[in-house]
Formats: C-alpha cells, structure tokens, sequence
C-alpha cells in the first residue's frame, strides 16, 4: 500500500535547527509562531477560532534515517524508537498541541511551539480535553527517569 499526504500549509517558527529547539512545547516558554494555511484550505478554518488551543500533525523534513532503537531526549539508556517521541521515525510525522492566538485570514498565530521553521503541514484538530485528556494514565520508562532537566534539543538526532 502506498500513502501519499499532501501538505496543507507551512508552519513558521523561531527555530531554524533542531538543536536548541524546546524538546516539546511545554518547554517553549511562550515561543510564537505562524500557520500559513494555503488559501484552498482557508473555509476549513471556520469555528476554529472558538479553541484556545489545537492540535498541529506535520512532517519532520528535516529528519534523516531512522533506527529502531535510540536514546531519547530526558534519558541516558536507549529505548526502543515507539516509547519514544524522536523525530527519526519511519513516517515521519510530528504531532504538537499549541495554543492558537489567533486567526487573520489564512494565517494562524501560535504560542507554545516546539516545530522547526518551514515543517509541512499535514492537518489541524481542535484540542478538546474531553477527548484527549486522560487521568490515570501509565508513562513507562519516562516515569523512573532521573534527568528530567534537558529542555530543548541537541544534536544527538541530527548526526
């Protein structure tokens, strides 16, 4: 089977390299950037502006081959690639929930970034705590780990 996406705009961001990039965006401090929606997509934008935040699925074009096993970000010991969120994946697709400023025409301003600056856009979900919240939850290796202190990227996925 062969899946073909197409992008539906450029997000635009303060972050040209991954290294120093916010690991995820509850690191960013704040950090804004843009949506360029491509004007045939614009109509879908409709009621958007009603969610305070959304959720933004785009490709990791800068991302190169993937290996099965890698030391994630937070982590000394290396895990298998899918009890991670690294960006060197098979598909490489991100997926981040940022806060939407605001709306003029096909632009969307964000807050609470963790994108590089020109990531594809693949799609926009509105986030609705009812669905994507959940309590109780379990988070494997991540909730043993001692460093917890790295915040943003280095190089270790670009090399």
């Amino acid at each position: 089977m062969n899946i073909q996406l197409t992008p539906i705009g450029v997000i635009h961001s303060p972050y040209k390299q991954q290294q120093g990039t916010p690991i995820q965006p509850v690191f960013s401090k704040g950090a804004e950037g843009t949506v360029e929606l491509f004007p045939e997509y614009r109509d879908g934008l409709a009621d958007l502006d009603g969610f305070s935040h959304i959720i933004l699925l785009y490709y990791f074009h800068k991302s190169k081959e993937y290996r099965l096993r890698c030391r994630p970000f937070l982590d000394t010991t290396e895990r298998g690639l899918f009890a991670t969120r690294a960006p060197r994946r098979p598909n490489p697709v991100g997926l981040s929930v940022v806060e939407l400023v605001g709306i003029d025409g096909c632009s969307l301003t964000i807050r609470s970034l963790d994108i590089l600056d020109g990531s594809p856009l693949l799609d926009i979900k509105p986030y609705i705590p009812a669905f994507d919240h959940r309590e109780a939850v379990r988070t494997g290796w991540y909730e043993r780990m001692q460093n917890r202190s790295q915040t943003v990227a280095d190089d270790r996925f670009e090399t």
